[in-house]
Order: structure tokens, then sequence, then C-alpha cells
């Protein structure tokens, strides 16, 4: 790391020593993140002591959070399934994360360390680990200095940063720069993302374009028969021309209900499937109000109800995936602001053509959707509710833009193969 950003980002990593020991307990999502790290090492210590195999590889993965975990999955099972004699970490940064991280079949998984010295030498001393693979982007330079000085190497999959990313400002590359240097293997997802890397840092002959591996996750998620999606499909089928709308926010529902309300004047019998992206009881509670003063029935998907209700209101985690299994057509909630969209892939897989808002600049995925034909940008009420008219109207219409959502995932399939080639070189 430069020299002169080891001073604020070592404060930086002091703060955080303290605010573990005296952070109250709470819900807020920042409390549990620094409260969820006390006894981190003890933990650590624990499984190391009772399983820790050294006379076996260990392989690390970091994904901060639930999306760059879902980009490691598919590489880590197919991993574990050619290499079960080696040993495997996973660790995450936030908690929203740590329900998913029990689902990855690691030997072991827990929060990261705040990147401190300390932290990183007593970690890599107690894992022991022949490489680390982060995912994504979330690259930490302590950690990674003192993996490449103890011989551990480094790796970065699915490596994706956006034009607008604030890691490729002057100020952010003081303190990254060496570390992408370090890194011993790159895959990025695009020609454009391994450019931007190179210029970030990463040496030239340790990248390679490997493509996105959601792609394979949402194509086989899409392609495989569960039972909740089955129970679901059998609970909810039904002929009437049905919109999913996934993980909206009240930027997209000011859009999206007087657009509803324009096409039901047109086709009364379409139904709208709603799973806004905050489950807050105030949240739910405007829906239902909306839909009241709106003059549609409504049910919420708890209730177990089979009747054709107007709006389907999703008051539970886990289940928008395979709701996408029941769209004519999708809407992806977060292109009315600039948090960004959320995931087109899921709905497109499933052949569901998608609507999204007009701020989806630095969206590789909407990209391609648009281009390809499987999605429209729709800058307000009156744009969605006409293309839902032409979709819902013209079968052969609907059908092209169907074909061409699914055509554009089917394209991308094939990353997490070579992700994993890629984290197998490593520990070669």
């Amino acid at each position: 790391m430069n020299s002169i950003m080891r001073i604020p980002y070592g404060a930086a990593g002091a703060i955080s020593k303290v605010a573990v020991a005296m952070a109250p307990k709470g819900d807020a999502k920042f409390l549990r993140a620094l409260t969820a790290r006390r006894g981190l090492f003890d933990r650590y210590e624990a499984w190391a002591t009772s399983s820790r195999d050294k006379s076996r590889q260990l392989l690390w993965v970091h994904a901060p959070s639930v999306g760059e975990g879902l980009q490691a999955l598919p590489v880590i099972q197919r991993f574990r399934a050619a290499h079960p004699d080696t040993q495997l970490v996973f660790t995450y940064f936030s908690p929203s994360a740590e329900k998913f991280a029990a689902t990855v079949g690691a030997d072991f998984t827990d929060y990261l360390l705040f990147d401190t010295d300390e932290n990183a030498v007593r970690a890599l001393e107690i894992l022991n680990p022949a490489a680390i693979v982060f995912s994504k982007l979330d690259v930490w330079p302590i950690l990674v200095e003192h993996a490449t000085a103890a011989g551990v190497k480094t790796g970065l999959m699915s490596a994706t940063v956006p034009e607008s990313s604030r890691r490729r400002s002057s100020v952010a590359l003081m303190a990254l720069r060496d570390a992408y240097a370090s890194l011993d293997v790159v895959g990025a997802i695009s020609p454009g993302d391994a450019q931007r890397l190179l210029e970030m840092g990463v040496r030239g002959e340790c990248m390679t374009v490997t493509g996105d591996t959601r792609y394979d996750q949402v194509w086989a998620r899409a392609n495989t028969r569960s039972a909740r999606r089955d129970d679901l499909i059998e609970r909810y089928n039904d002929p009437r021309p049905t919109l999913v709308a996934g993980s909206t926010w009240p930027s997209d529902e000011r859009r999206l209900f007087p657009a509803w309300l324009q096409l039901k004047r047109v086709i009364p019998d379409a139904r709208l499937m709603i799973a806004p992206h905050e489950l807050k009881p105030s949240k739910l509670a405007a829906i239902e109000k909306w839909a009241a003063i709106s003059s549609l029935s409504l049910s919420r998907t708890s209730e177990f109800r089979t009747d054709g209700t107007d709006v389907v209101l999703v008051d539970e985690y886990g289940i928008l995936g395979d709701l996408y299994a029941l769209a004519t057509a999708a809407y992806v909630g977060g292109g009315f602001h600039d948090a960004g969209l959320h995931s087109l892939l899921e709905p497109a897989a499933f052949g569901a053509p998608v609507l999204i808002g007009p701020m989806h600049t630095d969206n590789r995925d909407a990209g391609l959707l648009v281009a390809g034909g499987g999605a429209v940008r729709c800058p307000g009420p009156g744009d969605i509710s006409a293309r839902l008219q032409v979709w819902f109207n013209n079968a052969a219409v609907l059908g092209k833009a169907s074909a061409s959502a699914r055509r554009v995932v089917e394209a991308g399939i094939g990353a997490a193969d070579r992700s994993t080639e890629l984290v197998e070189s490593l520990l070669a």
C-alpha cells in the first residue's frame, strides 16, 4: 500500500477495533456488523483446532455480501466436487450474507476480520490457506500484502468494475493499486472490465476474461425443478397475463402503479405480483392501501390463498427467483434512483422480457438485454403501460422478446467452468 495511505487506513483499522468492542447490540445492519465480530478470532481458532488438517490444502473464498456470494457459489460447487480433499473457508463482510454463507457448503464460514496488520497476520497463521480468492471486486489490501509475503496465492473471480466506480479514483488507487498488482490471477467478466482492472494495477499476464458466473447460476436454476417452485406454480398458476415486479423501491412504484391502472383499463384481467425490496410492515401496508384505493383485490403470499386476486403481494424473502417462472413479463426495480438495478438475469432466464427504469448506465446485463431485445427501457408510466399492452396483446411480439431474453443468458454460460479452472490454477 502507498505509504501515505497507511496512516489513515491504519487509523480506520484502530477505530474499527474500538467500535467492535464498544458497539451496543441492535438490529441495525452496521451494529450487527460490529457486534458479530466480537470473539471472531476465538471462532477461527476453535475451528482450526478441531478441524483444520494442515496436510490438506485450504482454499479461502471471500465474498462481502450475498450478490458476490452468488457469483462465487457456482465456482465453489464445482471446486468442491472436483477437489473433495481440499478444505474450504468462506468469509463475508455484511450481516445480510450470514444466512447465505451457511448454504455454500464450506468447512468453515464466518465474518472477515477488519483489514489490519494484526488481523491479517493472525488469520493467515490460524487458517494457513494455500490461496485466497475474492469475488467481484472487494480486495483487502493489507490481507493481500501479508498473504503475498507468506507465499499464499491470491486471485479475483467474476471481477467487474463499473466506469463510475469510486475505486478508480486517484485516492482509492493509492490504497488499492499495490493489492491489485499483487494478485496472481484475475478473471474479468468482460473485456471492458479487464481493461479497467489493468488500468487499476492488475498485471497483464494475470488477466483472463472468464465471463460472469451468475449466468450459469440463473440458467441452472431456471432449468432445474424444485419443490418450492412446483408449489408456487401450483398455487398461483393462472392463464391471466402476469407481470412479476421484483425488488421495487418507492421510486419504481410511483411510476409502476399509475402505469398498472392504465393497463387495467385496457386489459382488465391482468395480474400484478409485486415483491418490494423492503418488507417492512409500513411498506407492505402502503401497497395494500394503494390496491384498496384503486379497487384492486390483493392477497399476500404468506396467506397461501389461491383465489384470483388482482394483486399478489410478496411478503416473504427467498421466493422471488421462483415466482419469475409465472411471469408473462417482469419489471425489475432500481432503475429510477442511483442505487442501481437489481438482478435482470433471473426473469430473463425464465424467458420473461424485462421492463427497467432509465438509470442503468453501468449495468452490463441491462445493456446486453436491451440490445438483444429482451428488455425495454421505460422512462415513465406511459412507456411501461404501452409496452405491457404490446406484450400482453401480441403473442408473436412477446414470444420474440422472451426468446431474446433467454438467448442473452444462454450466451453467458461457461463462465463458472472457466472461473473454476482459474481458481484451480492457484492450487496446482
